[in-house]
């Protein structure tokens, strides 16, 4: 099977002014739609005393004011989701639910979250056999990644999160040549099946993996590369637009995908930056029945447009360099401090707590660190925990000659990606 680099649609190749002209064409039909149909879009231009004639290039395109991740939670639950939508729901192909709770809309429209040109850019080819890993209850991630596959020719077993006995039986079982998930599952699967007493070179017969959700560090790629004679490839992106970037055979960056317009910009003003600057991620993806104009995603990155072997023209972002607001990502999953406290506050023996996220051995941990006064029901904490975060938490609770300190932050996050 030919795995080299390979380019699925010929816009992967538009000069800048061409790519340039076609942004602005997306954009403008986006505006359109949007100022037609969307209560949100609508309110937000009114609100800047801007109209759609306003916006004429690119450089208009920026003072529309960003929509930002914790606007939209409150916007959904305050007002509704057909506030932001151009369509009813029952017009809609799906609707999701991430933690927060946030709905996730899904549209009619032809390879809609957009990860088709990220998976034949890894390598994924026509006659695959690809196991999924993500999750196919309520949340995106399962069905918006098996789409794509299915778009360029693979079979796809829905194998969902966990089970890493069950996942390594598939995979020797069947001539599964292709992973989609997080690394650490994969990193997991591997270790268990070598204490099973599996040769992961002879028994499995892996060679692609295309992996989201979690940073990889270059040590962990390294290792499970190795370890199974693969080829990983990280791909970006949210539950709320879709694909935003990903990595193609010669690494070197993540190519912001064509299917949505991005801009690194200043997370205190939404104006941007120039390229090698770090900054927000702010995304417009050109989809039409959820129109999220200016999306901010709160992730940090940089932006660099030196040429690429791979022949594809797009700018690069140079990996997620942290958060701009105070929420991180674990396993996939936003963590937001005001859904802890919700969960705490149900528990009056706990006087203080804090959230601590580390990565020991490139493995993402969640510890919930606790003040309390008064006994505490752990067996009872962890279900409305996980209920409520979608994670389950590592609990350290503080004797009494410990405390946090008033005024501590809500998250810590010590993850490193040497």
């Amino acid at each position: 099977m030919d795995r080299s680099n390979i380019i699925y649609d010929q816009i992967e190749q538009d000069t800048s002014e061409a790519r340039k002209a076609r942004q602005l064409d997306k954009i403008k039909t986006v505006i359109s739609k949007a100022m037609d149909s969307s209560k949100e879009f609508q309110t937000r231009m009114g609100s800047a005393g801007l109209t759609a004639d306003d916006i004429n290039d690119l450089d208009s395109f920026s003072k529309i004011p960003v929509l930002r991740k914790k606007e939209l939670l409150n916007l959904q639950r305050d007002k509704g989701l057909d506030w932001l939508l151009t369509a009813t729901p029952g017009e809609l192909s799906r609707i999701y639910q991430s933690p927060g709770p946030l709905f996730d809309p899904e549209g009619r429209e032809k390879d809609y979250w957009g990860w088709t040109e990220g998976f034949y850019a890894a390598g994924f080819r026509p006659g695959d056999l690809v196991q999924m890993t993500f999750s196919y209850h309520l949340t995106p991630a399962g069905l918006m990644l098996e789409e794509p596959l299915r778009e360029i020719g693979c079979a796809v077993i829905p194998a969902g999160p966990g089970n890493s006995t069950v996942q390594s039986q598939l995979m020797t079982t069947l001539p599964v040549t292709g992973f989609v998930g997080m690394t650490s599952f994969l990193k997991v699967i591997a270790e268990k099946a070598r204490a099973a007493g599996l040769d992961l070179k002879k028994d499995f017969k892996l060679d692609v993996a295309f992996v989201a959700a979690e940073r990889l560090p270059e040590s962990l790629r390294n290792e499970i590369e190795e370890a199974f004679g693969m080829k990983v490839r990280q791909g970006y992106g949210t539950a709320d637009v879709g694909c935003i970037a990903y990595e193609c055979l010669d690494l070197g960056g993540m190519h912001v995908s064509s299917r949505c317009y991005v801009e690194i910009c200043d997370p205190q003003t939404g104006h941007p930056l120039p390229m090698g600057e770090v900054g927000e991620v702010v995304v417009t993806p050109y989809t039409l029945s959820y129109p999220l104009i200016r999306f901010g995603t709160g992730d940090l990155s940089c932006m660099v447009d030196s040429p690429c072997a791979c022949g594809r023209t797009a700018p690069k972002l140079a990996g997620i360099l942290g958060r701009a607001d105070d929420t991180a990502k674990v396993k996939g999953q936003f963590i937001y401090p005001a859904q802890v406290a919700e969960v705490t506050q149900g528990f009056p023996q706990i006087k203080k707590h804090q959230i601590v996220i580390t990565n020991d051995k490139g493995r993402d941990l969640l510890t919930l660190k606790l003040q309390l006064e008064g006994p505490f029901d752990e067996g009872k904490f962890i279900p409305a925990f996980q209920e409520k975060v979608k994670l389950r938490p590592a609990l350290l609770i503080l004797d009494e000659n410990e405390i946090i300190e008033d005024g501590a932050a809500p998250l810590i996050d010590t993850r490193s990606y040497d």
